[in-house]
């Protein structure tokens, strides 16, 4: 069952204002995976909330894949650390659309991205959207699942973009893509054991679209 909303819903000119806005990292030691979006949507600028826009769907594929025991509603963010879950974004500061940031704000996000995960060491680092992870590491071939490059000596793997506008997944196939990442994670393989040859490996398409 859905987690009720815990929160009042941001109003249009709240979410309007939230432009350039970031959130804090939810990050701590001993992490199984550090989750990374592009950049947060005005929405979730606006709540304080990662991955809150209506129709986002990274809490229910979460649930869905066995990383949480329940459907976690974005104002219960915090209780991931706990459960060895973080969150950070590519590039910190909020937009109406992924578009609006530069290659250049990509690949500087890409640079800090790999600090944050040199210090904290999460067993994994996952990156939410292919095509920006392309471009925020000059890795044009790389395609969802797991990677045969490091960021910040840590093993990456790419999982599509759950916004709701990317209809190359839907919420089964999404769960599924983040379900083979939960199984390396339970399994406690290194990158190069746990490679997966048989999965399907689909490109995320969502392009600027995307937002979450």
């Amino acid at each position: 069952m859905r987690s009720e909303p815990l929160f009042e819903k941001p109003t249009a000119g709240e979410v309007a204002a939230a432009a350039g806005r970031t959130i804090p990292d939810l990050i701590g030691p001993d992490l199984r995976v550090l989750f990374s979006g592009i950049n947060p949507s005005l929405y979730s600028a606006a709540t304080g909330h990662h991955f809150a826009r209506p129709g986002n769907r990274f809490w229910p594929a979460l649930h869905r894949s066995g990383f949480t025991p329940r459907l976690l509603h974005p104002s219960e963010q915090a209780r991931l650390p706990a459960m060895g879950l973080g969150i950070t974004n590519v590039v910190a500061r909020a937009t109406a659309r992924a578009d609006e940031l530069s290659t250049a704000e990509l690949v500087e996000g890409g640079a800090i991205l790999a600090e944050l995960a040199a210090t904290w060491r999460p067993r994994y680092l996952a990156v939410l959207g292919v095509t920006a992870y392309r471009t925020a590491f000059g890795r044009r071939t790389a395609a969802i699942g797991p990677q045969e490059q490091t960021v910040g000596g840590v093993p990456v793997w790419v999982l599509p973009n759950p916004s709701g506008l990317n209809a190359h997944y839907q919420i089964e196939g999404l769960a599924a893509e983040f379900a083979r990442l939960h199984s390396a994670t339970v399994a406690g393989h290194d990158d190069q054991d746990q490679r997966v040859t048989g999965g399907r490996r689909r490109a995320d398409r969502s392009g600027g679209a995307r937002h979450r």
